[in-house]
C-alpha cells in the first residue's frame, strides 16, 4: 500500500450509528478482486469474516488478527484488526473503521498511521463519525465526504432502576467488576444476563450473544466494546456509569463517546432509546440532546508515533519513538506499551549484551511489540519478552518451553475469574505462535493453541452461563407473579426445593435460603418455601421435646446444640447458676414452637447444672449451715466452687470447728491458697463454670478451658488471674498449677524449713510433673527464691527390694503424663500423673537415668564422676520475690546442714501411722509396702 496519489479514489463515509456504514463498505470491496478491511477490535473482525465467509466461501476469505490467522491459498478478501493488517499487500480496496479512534490515547496512533499512509490500489474507504471530517480534509485532501444518516430514531429515556429494565435491554459498564456485579443482579431480579466484554474470546462471546438473541435471557451486560459495531438486537442501552479508566486515570466519556454506544440502541429500522440506571446520574439536557440530534464538538487532535524508525540502536530507536510529530493537529502519543517494555528489557545487562547489530534492534522491536494480554505487572511482562529475546537472539522458540506453558494452562476447571486469566494467557501465546520465523512447527502450535482457547472459550461460557442466568428465579418469580400454587418439598436432611429447583435448607428452627442468593433473591425464595416450612416447623419441635438429654450440648460461647444444629444459646440470668435461654427459631414458626423450643433446652440447663454443680446446690439448701458458715458457702456458691482463701481469709479465720465439719461434709477443702471443692475440678464441671462465669461477667468471648488431666499447664501472656481460678488454676511464675496438686505440694513444704533452705523431694517434682529447672521457676511464682548449684553426683545404692520391678516402673512412667484417672476422679483423693508412681529416689529429674543392680556398680567405679545440678529454696521476705539464679556462679560441693540432702541417698519418708491401714487405691501403695518391708 503506498501513500496517496490523485488517481486513486479515497472516499470517507462518515455518521452517526446504525447509518449501514460497515455493511456499505463490505459490498464495495466484494465489488473489487480483492480487498482489506481493518476494524478495531477482533471480536468485530470475526463477525464480519463470517459474515463474508457466508457469501463468498472460506476459500477466499483470510482473517489476521494477532491472536489468529486464517490464511487460505486463494484468499482475496481479508479482514484483519488494524494492527495486523498486512501493510505490504496490493490489494484494490482498503477500508478503515472506526477512523475516529485517532484521537483514541492508547491506540490513536495506529488509526492515523493508516489515515496517513495506507491506501488501496483502486479504492480507499475511512468509515467513522462525523466528529473527523475537519482532520480527514486536513491530511486527506483529495478525499470524497459521504455522510449517512441514521435509519432509526434514537430518544433518551431518562434514568430507571435495574429493577424496571424493559426487556432486550444492554446495560452497559465500564470495569469487569461492574459488569458482573450488574449480571448478578440481574440474574437474581431477572432470571439472567448475557455477559459481552472486548476481552473474551470470539467463540465465548458468539456463545453468550447467542444466549440473548435466541430468547434464553432478556438482558445484555457488556462493556464499551458494544459500541464498535457489533450488530445486536438491542431496545434500550442504559449506562451503568459514565465514567472509564483509560490506562492511566478515571475520566467522563465525551458525549460522542456515549454516543457511539448509545447508538447500539434500535437496529435497522427499528427506533431505540438510551438512558442511565444504578448509580449513574441521569444526563443533562445538553448531553442528551447532542446524543439525540447526533452533534458533537470535532476532533482536534490526532495521535501520533514516528512510523519512520532507526534500528542502528536501541538508542536510536527510541529516539525514533520519542519524537515529537511537525503538524500542529497531531499529537505524540503517550508512551505506549511496547516503549515501556523495550526500556525495560534493554535496561538488563544481558541483553545489551546480546544485541549487536540493527538485525539484532529489529528483533528486539519486534518481540516487545508481544502484546500484554496477562496484565500481571509491568516487570512480569518484560521478564517473559527478555526470555524470548533469548531465544529467538540464537536461533527459535524452543518446542519443550512453548509446551510447557500451553500445558500450564490448558486446564478448563476453576471459577470465571480463573478461566478468564487463563485466556488471557493463551492469546500471548496465540500471538507468538502467529509470528512469522518464531516457532519450528508455527502450524502446530497454532492448531495447539487455537484448541486449548476454544476449550478454555467452552468452558468460560458455561461458567459464565451458570453464574449469571438463573432459571430457579426466573421460575419462581413467574409463577408467584401468575398467583400460581408451588410445589415445595422438604428432605430428611432439610434441603428445601420448590418447582424442582433447591432454595436453601432448614437447619433447625431457621431456614437458611441458597448462600449464593443476594438478599432480594432471599425474599423471593423465602417466600416460596414458606408453604414447606410451615408444618416441618410443629414436627422438629416434637422431635427436640422427646429428645434425650444426651442429644443436647452446650459449646464454650454458651450455643445450645441439637446434635449439629445450633437451636439456642445461655444469656445472663437471674444469678450465675440460672442463665435464661434464647431460642433460634424463624418467626414464620409461630410462638408456639418458639416457646416449646424454650421450655425443652430449659429443662436440659436446669438438669445440667444441678448435676454437675449437685454439692453447691446441696450446701445452697442444707438448712444446718447457719450464720457466718452459710455466709462463706454463699460466697462459694457464686465463685461456682472455687475461692481464694486471701479474699476470705477473714471470715475463714472467724469459722468454729463446728462451722468447718459442716462445710467439710459437702466437699469443702480449706487449702493453704484456696477455699475450693476438689470435686468441681473435674473437666465437665471446669467447663461449664467457665461458661457461666464468662455469661454473668458479660464477656463477648469466653475463654476455653485447659485441656483435661494436666497438673501444670503454660501460662498464657496477659490472662486474668481469675480465669485460672474459675479453671481450677493457680499462676505461678510461668505456668499455671492445679490447684489440688498445689495445695498437696504446700503440705510438703510446711514441714521444710524455709529459713535456712531446702531441696526439691522427690515427691515435689512428681506431683507438679516438672523438671528441677521447671520446679524451681513455679517455686518463684509461689514467693521463693532459688539458688542454682552443682556438685558431684552420688551413685545410688541398689535397695533391698526387687529392683528390676522398681526399674521398668521407671521406664514406663513418663515424666509429664496428663492422667485419665485425675481427670475423672475427686481431685482429693485422686492419683497423681504417673510420674508419681516412681519412688522419690528414682525421678527422673534428680537421679541417673536409671537405678543399676550392685554387680554392675562395681564395674563402673572407677569412671569419671559426674555432677549434677541442685537448687536450695528458702522463703522470699515479703514483698521480694527472685527467680533461679542462672548468672550467678554456681555453687560448689554440698549444701549446708538442714539444707536438703544430696541426690542419691536414701530420705527420709514419713511412714504412715500404724494404727492406720495403707488405702489399696493409693497409687503409691505398692512402693509403700516395699518399704515396709526393708
Amino acid at each position: 500500500m503506498a501513500p496517496n496519489t490523485r488517481d486513486r479514489q479515497v472516499l470517507a463515509v462518515l455518521g452517526p450509528t446504525n447509518t449501514g456504514k460497515t455493511h456499505y463498505a463490505i459490498e464495495r470491496m466484494l465489488g473489487h478482486a480483492n480487498g482489506i478491511i481493518g476494524f478495531p477490535l477482533r471480536l468485530l473482525a470475526r463477525e464480519v469474516y463470517d459474515r463474508i465467509v457466508a457469501l463468498r466461501g472460506p476459500s477466499v476469505v483470510a482473517l489476521v488478527t494477532g491472536e489468529e490467522r486464517i490464511i487460505p491459498a486463494r484468499a482475496a478478501y481479508w479482514v484483519c484488526t488494524v494492527e495486523a493488517m498486512p501493510l505490504d499487500l496490493p490489494v484494490e480496496f482498503l477500508a478503515i473503521d472506526e477512523i475516529q479512534l485517532c484521537a483514541d490515547p492508547d491506540r490513536g496512533y495506529v488509526f492515523t498511521d493508516r489515515l496517513l499512509n495506507a491506501r488501496g490500489l483502486s479504492e480507499t474507504m475511512f468509515l467513522g463519525a462525523d466528529t473527523m471530517q475537519e482532520r480527514i480534509r486536513e491530511h486527506v485532501p483529495d478525499v470524497r465526504i459521504m455522510r449517512r444518516p441514521r435509519l432509526s430514531t434514537l430518544s433518551y429515556a431518562g434514568h430507571k432502576k435495574l429493577s424496571r429494565m424493559p426487556a432486550r435491554a444492554a446495560i452497559v459498564g465500564f470495569s469487569v467488576d461492574s459488569v458482573y456485579a450488574i449480571a448478578e443482579l440481574l440474574r437474581r431480579m431477572k432470571g439472567g444476563a448475557a455477559v459481552v466484554m472486548g476481552a473474551l474470546s470470539p467463540r465465548t462471546r458468539n456463545a453468550q450473544v447467542e444466549l440473548y438473541q435466541n430468547g434464553d435471557v432478556d438482558y445484555l451486560v457488556a462493556t464499551d466494546a458494544i459500541g464498535m459495531g457489533l450488530n445486536l438486537d438491542v431496545k434500550h442501552v442504559a449506562f451503568a456509569g459514565t465514567q472509564k479508566f483509560d490506562g492511566r486515570r478515571f475520566r467522563d466519556l465525551m458525549p460522542n463517546e456515549l454516543a457511539q454506544i448509545a447508538g447500539r440502541a434500535g437496529r435497522h429500522m427499528n427506533d431505540g432509546t438510551f438512558g442511565t440506571t444504578a448509580d449513574a446520574s441521569p444526563f443533562n439536557p445538553e448531553v442528551a440532546n447532542a446524543i439525540e440530534g447526533h452533534r458533537f464538538a470535532p476532533i482536534r487532535k490526532l495521535q501520533w508515533r514516528n512510523p519512520n524508525l532507526s534500528f542502528g540502536s536501541v538508542p536510536a530507536l527510541i529516539e525514533g519513538l520519542e519524537a515529537f510529530p511537525s503538524h500542529s493537529t497531531l499529537t505524540r502519543a503517550r508512551e505506549a506499551d511496547d516503549l515501556m517494555t523495550l526500556k525495560s528489557v534493554w535496561s538488563l545487562a544481558e541483553t545489551q549484551d546480546r544485541v549487536t547489530s540493527p538485525r539484532d534492534v529489529k528483533l528486539l522491536w519486534d518481540v516487545c511489540q508481544v502484546p500484554d494480554f496477562r496484565k500481571v505487572s509491568p516487570q512480569e511482562h518484560a521478564s517473559l519478552i527478555a526470555r524470548l529475546f533469548e531465544f529467538l537472539h540464537i536461533g527459535e522458540i524452543p518446542q519443550d518451553f512453548i509446551a510447557q506453558q500451553v500445558r500450564r494452562i490448558d486446564r478448563t476447571h476453576g471459577d470465571i475469574d480463573a478461566l478468564s486469566k487463563r485466556l488471557a494467557f493463551i492469546r500471548t501465546w496465540t500471538y507468538v505462535a502467529q509470528r512469522k520465523g518464531w516457532l519450528d512447527d508455527a502450524e502446530h502450535w497454532r492448531g495447539e493453541t487455537r484448541a486449548v482457547e476454544d476449550r478454555l472459550s467452552d468452558a468460560l461460557h458455561a461458567a459464565l452461563t451458570q453464574r449469571f442466568v438463573d432459571r430457579r428465579t426466573s421460575v419462581l418469580m413467574r409463577r408467584l407473579k401468575e398467583r400460581e400454587s408451588l410445589v415445595a418439598d422438604v428432605s430428611a436432611d432439610g434441603d428445601v426445593t420448590v418447582e424442582g429447583q433447591h432454595i436453601g435448607r432448614l437447619d433447625g428452627f431457621r431456614f437458611r435460603a441458597d448462600p449464593n442468593a443476594s438478599a432480594e433473591e432471599a425474599k423471593t425464595l423465602r417466600s416460596a418455601a414458606l408453604a414447606a416450612l410451615t408444618p416441618q416447623y410443629q414436627l422438629a419441635a416434637d422431635r427436640l421435646y422427646n429428645t434425650s438429654d444426651k442429644e443436647i450440648d452446650v459449646t464454650e460461647q454458651g450455643g445450645l446444640m441439637w446434635g449439629s444444629l445450633a437451636v439456642g444459646k445461655l444469656v445472663k440470668g437471674a444469678d450465675v447458676m440460672r442463665p435464661d435461654v434464647e431460642v433460634f427459631v424463624d418467626d414464620e414458626a409461630g410462638a408456639e414452637v418458639a416457646e416449646k423450643v424454650k421450655r425443652r433446652l430449659s429443662i436440659w440447663v436446669e438438669r445440667k447444672i444441678a448435676t454437675l454443680f449437685e454439692p453447691l446446690i446441696a450446701m445452697r439448701d442444707d438448712p444446718a449451715l447457719t450464720g457466718l458458715a452459710r455466709g462463706v458457702a454463699f460466697q462459694l456458691i457464686e465463685a461456682l466452687g472455687i475461692l481464694p482463701r486471701a479474699q476470705i481469709a477473714n471470715d475463714i479465720k472467724a469459722l468454729e470447728q463446728e462451722s468447718r465439719g459442716l462445710l467439710r461434709k459437702h466437699g469443702v477443702r480449706f487449702g493453704q491458697f484456696t477455699i475450693f471443692l476438689p470435686v468441681l475440678l473435674k473437666p465437665a464441671p471446669t467447663r461449664y463454670r467457665l461458661v457461666l462465669s464468662s455469661l454473668w461477667d458479660g464477656l463477648d468471648e469466653f475463654p476455653a478451658a485447659p485441656p483435661p488431666g494436666l497438673v501444670t499447664v503454660p501460662a498464657v501472656p496477659g490472662a486474668d488471674a481469675v480465669f485460672y481460678q474459675r479453671a481450677g488454676y493457680r499462676q505461678a511464675g510461668d505456668r499455671a498449677v492445679r490447684l489440688d496438686m498445689l495445695e498437696r505440694l504446700a503440705d510438703m513444704l510446711r514441714d521444710k524449713d524455709a529459713r535456712d533452705g531446702f531441696e526439691a523431694s522427690a515427691d515435689m517434682l512428681s506431683i507438679t510433673g516438672l523438671t528441677l529447672e521447671q520446679f524451681a521457676a513455679l517455686m518463684e511464682g509461689l514467693g521463693y527464691t532459688a539458688e542454682k548449684g552443682e556438685r558431684m553426683k552420688e551413685r545410688a545404692v541398689a535397695p533391698a527390694v526387687d529392683a528390676a520391678e522398681v526399674s521398668e516402673t521407671a521406664e514406663t512412667a513418663p515424666a509429664e503424663t496428663p492422667d485419665a484417672a485425675v481427670a475423672e476422679t475427686s481431685p482429693e483423693v485422686e492419683a497423681a500423673p504417673e510420674a508419681e508412681t516412681l519412688a522419690p529416689e528414682e525421678t527422673a529429674s534428680e537421679t541417673p537415668e536409671a537405678e543399676t543392680p550392685a554387680a554392675e556398680t562395681s564395674e563402673t567405679t572407677d569412671e569419671a564422676p559426674e555432677t549434677e545440678v541442685f537448687y536450695i529454696f528458702r522463703r522470699a521476705p515479703r514483698g521480694q520475690s527472685r527467680g533461679p539464679r542462672t548468672d550467678a556462679k554456681p555453687r560448689r560441693g554440698k549444701p549446708k546442714p538442714g539444707a536438703g540432702k544430696p541426690k542419691g541417698k536414701p530420705q527420709k519418708q514419713r511412714q504412715p501411722k500404724a494404727d492406720k491401714p495403707i488405702d489399696p487405691d493409693n497409687p503409691f501403695a505398692a512402693l509403700m509396702a516395699l518399704k515396709n518391708k526393708g
